[in-house]
Order: structure tokens, then C-alpha cells, then sequence
């Protein structure tokens, strides 16, 4: 009887165990049913491997686990992505403070909540044969830009503006994204450009280069998530579980580089070679780094700095109006460091 009742109670614990899966899965597919909200994001750019991050929010639960499906709308600069939530087509602006200042001097009503990257990653590079090594040797010179509308020209200003020059002092050429073609050829002595950019320009076989970064000079943030006064007001649950589930998702494209490189592979229109995946990726996650983000966290925003760059824009003339950031910087949904 003893070895009977043994057998019965060992057939039954499996059983009891498949019943629990079941219940278990039952439970996350019913989870799974429930409506998520949306919120579109208007971004600077095409979907790109550096922002792999927020465009795996159908792989991953960083969104969803907030209740949250994420939609992505391309864009062709920084401006783009605030035209498009001063129309209403997004919620959120992933854009470079230069947009954000140019905005709110036509007298947009905006917000700043979460600092992408803290860290500038705009340079100026030349051969080493040009012997140009800080600012000032820049008097005098071509320096190629991506546009004239573009970041590179308006890092490049800031840059001469700290050796006390302007753009009167040099010849800027518009030499489009390729812009290390004319640099290799001679035709400009310097380029502005991006460390993203010089990192493909050196595997094409780029070599011996000065770098200057414009961070060593003036270390205005590389891009932050923008919202309307109206949204700000109007849609703050939703912007906190946004925040929450971007910081989650930065995390985890910082703690696991090779994962995030791989499923650019996927999401992303530049993400053909997982290597250079991993490069890119490695570096965004440098620059979303800053002692703010270890002392508060990741998204962590610094006023002065955001109205350092201000004031130098509208002592190049790019802005006429004094902008007061802390105004429009706000910190509510970054979740506090634990």
C-alpha cells in the first residue's frame, strides 16, 4: 500500500506542477491582452543603431512592462522632431538642445525631462600633416560642415567661440554627410563631425588625425527628449512611465553592449556588421554617462550647462532672445537613484 500511495503521490506532482505553469502562463497571456498605451516618439534621425535601445520595444519589455507601445517617427534633423510635437504628430522630441534653443526663441512652450546623452560628441578633425591641435589654429583655415543648418556648424561656432574667434575667421563649406572625402583630398583643412562619424571614417581607412571635442571646450548635452508645455501638463503619467521605461532600456543597452549590437542588426538601417554595432553602441553609452547620472541617475538634466549653451548661442548671433532654462528644464520623472 505504501509503494501504491508513493507512485499516486509522484503521477500527481507533475500534474500539479503543469496545472501552476498553466495557471502562470494563463495569467501572463491575460497580462499580455491588456490594452497598452500608446506614445510616439519624433526622432532627429532615421532608425539608427545608436538608438537601438528604444527601437526594440517589440522585443523587449523595457515599455511594456509600463504599460506602454512605443511608435517611432523618423525625422531629418533635430528640428524635425520638434515640428513634429508642435503639430501633435508625437508626444515626445528626441533632439539636440541647438533645436531646443532655436524652438524656444520663435517662442514654442517647451519642456526638457530626460538628458539622452550628457556628454557633447561633436569634434573637429584634420590631418596630422595640418598641424591643427586646439581652436585657435583654426584662423584662417576651410572647415568642412555636414550643413549649414546642421550640428556640426553650430558645434564648430561654439568651438571657435571659446578661442575668442567667429565664423568670420574661417571659410565653412558645405560638404554634406560624406564630408571626410574633401578632408582626405585636401579640399577643406578641417571637419566638423560626430564621433559616430569618425569611427566609420577611420574603418574606411581614415588614419593619422587631430581630434579636437568640442565636450573639452563646452560640454552641452548631445540630444534630450522634448515635450510641449501641453503634453507636460495634460500627459504626465504617461511621460513618467516613458522615462522609467527608457532609463530601463539605457541600462540595458549599457550592461549588455553585444545583445544591443545584435538586434541592430534587426532594427536598425545602418546595423548591417554587428562589430560596428558594438563600436557605436559603446560609445552612446559612454555618452549617455556624466557625474550627474552617477550621482541621480541616467537622464539626469544640469540647467547651468543646458543655459551655458544658450547664452553662447545667442552670443553667436544663432539666438536673440536671453533664454532661462531653468524654466524649462524639469526633472519629475527621472526615477531617484535607489
Amino acid at each position: 500500500m505504501k509503494l501504491k500511495a508513493m507512485i499516486t503521490v509522484a503521477a500527481i506532482i507533475p500534474l500539479l506542477m503543469l496545472v501552476g505553469c498553466a495557471s502562470k502562463n494563463t495569467e501572463k497571456q491575460a497580462a499580455n491582452k491588456t490594452p497598452l498605451d500608446s506614445v510616439t516618439v519624433a526622432s532627429w534621425s532615421q532608425p539608427i543603431s545608436e538608438q537601438t535601445n528604444l527601437l526594440v520595444s517589440e522585443e523587449k519589455d523595457f515599455f511594456k512592462d509600463q504599460g506602454l507601445k512605443v511608435e517611432f517617427i523618423p525625422g531629418a534633423g533635430g528640428g524635425d522632431a520638434i515640428k513634429n510635437i508642435l503639430s501633435g504628430q508625437a508626444d515626445i522630441a528626441f533632439t539636440d538642445p541647438g533645436s531646443l534653443y532655436f524652438a524656444l526663441n520663435q517662442g514654442a512652450k517647451l519642456k526638457v525631462i530626460y538628458n539622452i546623452y550628457p556628454q557633447n560628441v561633436f569634434n573637429v578633425v584634420s590631418l596630422k600633416g595640418s598641424n591643427i591641435l586646439k581652436p585657435e589654429d583654426l584662423k584662417g583655415k576651410k572647415i568642412g560642415v555636414y550643413s549649414l543648418s546642421s550640428g556640426t556648424r553650430q558645434n564648430l561656432l561654439v568651438l571657435l567661440n571659446q578661442a575668442g574667434l567667429s565664423e568670420k575667421d574661417v571659410t565653412i563649406v558645405e560638404t554634406g554627410l560624406l564630408n571626410f572625402a574633401p578632408l582626405i583630398q585636401g579640399q577643406v583643412d578641417a571637419t566638423a563631425a560626430t564621433d559616430t562619424g569618425l569611427v566609420t571614417a577611420k574603418e574606411k581607412g581614415l588614419v593619422d588625425v587631430n581630434v579636437m571635442e568640442v565636450k573639452d571646450y563646452l560640454n552641452v548635452p548631445s540630444d534630450i527628449f522634448v515635450v510641449t508645455e501641453q503634453t507636460y501638463n495634460e500627459k504626465m503619467e504617461l511621460l513618467k512611465k516613458f522615462v522609467e521605461g527608457y532609463q530601463t532600456s539605457a541600462e540595458w543597452m549599457i550592461d549588455q553592449p553585444e545583445d544591443a549590437a545584435e538586434l541592430a542588426v534587426k532594427y536598425a538601417i545602418d546595423g548591417k556588421d554587428k562589430n560596428h554595432n558594438l563600436e557605436i553602441i559603446q560609445l552612446r553609452n559612454q555618452a549617455s554617462i556624466s557625474e550627474a547620472t552617477s550621482v541621480r541617475g541616467l537622464g539626469a538634466l544640469e540647467a547651468e550647462v543646458l543655459q551655458q549653451g544658450a547664452d553662447t548661442y545667442k552670443t553667436l548671433g544663432l539666438i536673440q532672445k536671453d533664454l532661462k532654462m531653468a524654466d524649462v528644464i524639469v526633472e519629475d520623472f527621472i526615477p531617484k537613484q535607489k
